[in-house]
């Protein structure tokens, strides 16, 4: 039933109180008689229907902006000032248990206000590392200085690592270590090493400092001198000095004595080019396999 009759009330707008007198029935009407436009998402306490009585203080809760950020999109929506919980109910959006808000659940915000939700979720993940093997060298006397047999070829390892991961918005922000195991022991890489510093080849003892492996063709006579100015003849070598030293004694098996005098465009690495008298023996000679030693 309205109320008619002078009434004495507390009137607050948008944080400000004042006193007043009105013959006004219900809250509506003295919202009216103040000339108080409301917008639908105003609130008002008590309701406008309610009755005035004397004594009853009502207040008015202008609704303000306020942006919400989840899930990459962006919200904007009008409400009262209230705490970010209700805000984001209001939003009809869920917090998960671990996710984080920006500012606290229960802050108030106001006009203008960001409230930014960030989705943070954990996992716990498992890889596998390879582990690298040892790499072990013997010496073994019954092979020749600078040469090198695989006695056993190594074997990777494998190790598992349990991590626990955090993502903030999909994003990796944390890395923890739960576990680690060896799943397979690596094998290690046995390598014998020569050690054998003489040889005996035509009934000759050699005294060396090391032996290669190299793939050996031939040439003759060009009219040139070599790379060291000599006049090319039996014995004379050409190398790549950067693994023969120019001027190195050699002994290759099956061409004899010989020295590191020359260079060529295609003699890189472990090749070699050995020196005969003439086309048809360079020809015979071909592209062999053979053991250079590289003499004291």
């Amino acid at each position: 039933m309205t109320n008619f009759g002078w009434k004495k009330i507390d009137l607050k707008v948008d944080g400000e109180e004042r006193a007043l007198r009105t013959w006004a029935g219900d809250v509506r009407q003295l919202l009216e008689e103040q000339g108080i436009t409301l917008y639908p998402e105003d609130e008002v306490v008590p309701p406008p229907e309610t009755p005035l009585a004397g004594g009853m203080a009502v207040e008015v809760r202008r609704a303000v902006e306020v942006t919400i950020i989840a899930d990459g999109k962006e919200h904007r929506l009008r409400l009262v000032p209230t705490t970010v919980e209700a805000a984001l109910a209001r939003a009809g959006i869920t917090l998960g248990p671990e996710d984080r808000v920006e500012p606290g659940r229960q802050e108030l915000v106001g006009g203008g206000d960001t409230i930014r939700v960030v989705r943070v979720t954990t996992r716990t993940e498992t890889v596998e590392e390879e582990l690298d093997y040892r790499i072990v060298r013997r010496n073994d006397p019954q092979l020749e200085k600078g040469i090198a047999r695989l006695v056993q070829r190594g074997q990777k390892g494998i190790r598992q690592t349990e991590y626990r991961v955090t993502y903030e918005d999909g994003r990796e922000v944390k890395r923890e270590l739960i576990s680690q195991r060896v799943l397979k022991e690596p094998v290690a890489e046995i390598v014998a090493v020569g050690t054998l510093a003489e040889v005996s080849r035509g009934g000759r003892v050699l005294s060396f400092e090391r032996v290669l492996w190299a793939t050996a063709t031939a040439y003759t006579h060009t009219g040139r001198r070599t790379a060291t100015g000599t006049v090319p003849r039996v014995g004379t070598v050409a190398v790549d000095p950067s693994v023969i030293p120019l001027g190195s004694r050699l002994y290759i098996e099956g061409y004899g004595y010989g020295r590191a005098e020359d260079v060529g465009s295609s003699i890189k690495g472990d090749r070699i080019d050995v020196f005969l008298d003439t086309e048809e023996a360079t020809r015979r000679w071909g592209v062999r396999r053979v053991k250079v030693y590289v003499l004291e």
